[in-house]
Parts: structure tokens; C-alpha cells; sequence
């Protein structure tokens, strides 16, 4: 049987978020895994894989090497542009997907025949359609429900993560229960520290509720959805990019208001020493 030589380029956090969104954590393993079984079931010869994301985000922090060391090459692509003075590079992953893409395409011709984009971003439909014009097959993998409409005519329709999405479903989660004492955790630690990243929080609601990461997402996504939270940049010149994402508590909100009880006013005076304003 010939195989068909093919090429992965994978926009990592546009596929990561995609499957965060629906409670399913990814692990380069995982991802390594669903890449090489879509490969043999389409009878491909998966010839490298390219990753692309900015590894300064805290949830990528120390995947690099993890995805090094199962041979998948990484490109990290970070977030804060010093030369032009900038905070932020947009569309930085995929302008450099992109190049590389073409620069394969262009130099060696020869090596692929069927390039796979990982990714639902509508960014890549001029890729896609290049690739495309210089005879080559191209194939648009997305998480289901992720992918932008304009790249559909490209999509392939076998559903690489769903094995991945159904192992990942827990018992039916009513975060409702958990609001309350989400939120006398978090003022527990809000008051005892000068400032809770994201991350730490994420991490004292699953440990101290008894939750999976996915399902403490889940919890988060709702406060933030119901305006019981909200999220704030704050700066610390101690981390590598400069800043990180907080969560706070609304404190006109009428259940945080219930849940924090006398110490509303703790936590008001907290917010202003951080000069962040309710």
C-alpha cells in the first residue's frame, strides 16, 4: 500500500482552547496520539508535525519540552514584541504558521502531499486556497462546533478528537452548587495574598471544592457568564511577560454580596490597595 506523505501544522491554542471550552484538558500525548491515528486511518505517512503557540501563557508553561521530547517540533511564539515597544503580537502564531507552511510548499514541493492544518481559525482560508492552487491536497481539522464557516469546503468531515471529548465527559456538574463556596474560596485567598493569578485560583477551587480542572472552568466560565466575576490584567514586573490575569469578585453583585457576608468590606479595601476599582 503507498501512503500518502502528508505534513501537520498545528495551531495549538485555537485547538487547545476549542477542546478546553467543552471540558476536555489536552495533553501532548493526547494530541500526538489523535494525529497519528487520523494519519493511519486515512492511510498517511505523517512525515513531521509542527506546533505553533506562545509557551509564556501560564496553562503552556513547561509543554514545550513535553512536546519535544514525543518529536513533535515546536515553535514558540511569544507575546510581547520589545522592538516595537508593543505589549502584544497579534495573530503572532499564525502569521508564523503560515510562513513556514509556504516556505515548505515553496522549497520543497517534492516531500508533501497532503498538508493538514489544525485549526478552526478563518485566518488560514488564503493558505488553504494556495496550497490548493499549487496542486497540493490540504485538509482543515478542527475541534466540531470551533471552525470558522469559510474554511468548511476544506474541513475533514472524521471527527479526530471526538474519542478524546467523550472520555473527558464527567457526571453531569451543576456549577449552580458550588457558586457560593467558589466564591468564599476565592475571598479566602484574595485576603491572604496581595494578588491570585488565574492559575492559582483555578487550582485552589479544584483542590479545596474537590473538582477536575474541567470542571472548575466550567465554574469559572459561569461566574464570569452571570457577572459575579470578572477579569482584570494585572501587572508584575517579577514574571517574564510582565502581567497576568486576576480574578475578581463584582461586589455589587447581589450572590456575591450573600456569599462574602461581612467580609465584603475586606475584600472592597483589598481591591483599592490593588487600585482596582469595584
Amino acid at each position: 500500500m503507498i501512503l500518502l506523505k502528508a505534513i501537520a501544522f498545528v495551531d495549538y491554542e485555537n485547538i487547545w482552547t476549542g477542546l478546553s471550552e467543552r471540558g476536555c484538558e489536552l495533553t501532548p500525548e493526547q494530541l500526538l496520539f489523535s494525529l497519528n491515528n487520523y494519519a493511519s486511518t486515512n492511510n498517511m505517512d505523517l512525515l513531521a508535525v509542527y506546533l505553533y503557540a506562545n509557551f509564556d501563557r501560564e496553562e503552556f508553561w513547561r509543554s514545550q519540552t513535553s512536546f519535544e521530547r514525543i518529536n513533535i517540533f515546536t515553535r514558540h511564539v511569544y507575546g510581547k514584541n520589545n522592538f516595537a515597544n508593543t505589549s502584544l503580537r497579534r495573530n503572532a502564531c499564525d502569521l508564523e504558521l503560515m510562513l513556514e507552511a509556504q516556505e515548505i510548499l515553496l522549497t520543497r514541493p517534492a516531500t508533501v502531499e497532503m498538508f493538514l492544518l489544525f485549526t478552526g481559525d478563518g485566518d488560514f482560508l488564503p493558505l488553504a486556497r494556495k496550497i490548493r492552487a499549487w496542486g497540493k491536497d490540504v485538509k482543515i481539522i478542527g475541534v466540531e462546533g470551533c471552525v470558522h464557516h469559510s474554511l468548511q469546503p476544506f474541513c475533514e468531515t472524521f471527527n479526530v478528537f471526538r474519542d478524546l471529548l467523550e472520555s473527558s465527559v464527567e457526571e453531569t456538574y451543576l456549577v449552580e452548587q458550588d457558586v457560593e463556596p467558589a466564591l468564599r474560596v476565592l475571598t479566602q485567598i484574595q485576603l491572604r495574598l496581595p494578588y491570585v493569578a488565574s492559575t492559582k485560583a483555578r487550582t485552589a477551587l479544584s483542590e479545596q471544592l474537590g473538582r477536575s480542572m474541567p470542571s472548575v472552568k466550567g465554574l469559572i466560565r459561569h461566574l464570569l457568564r452571570e457577572g459575579i466575576l470578572f477579569e482584570h490584567e494585572y501587572p508584575d514586573p517579577n514574571l517574564k511577560i510582565g502581567k497576568t490575569k486576576i480574578y475578581l469578585i463584582r461586589l455589587d453583585n447581589p450572590t456575591a454580596q450573600k456569599a462574602l457576608g461581612s467580609r465584603i468590606e475586606e475584600v472592597r479595601e483589598r481591591y483599592s490597595k490593588l487600585g482596582i476599582l469595584d
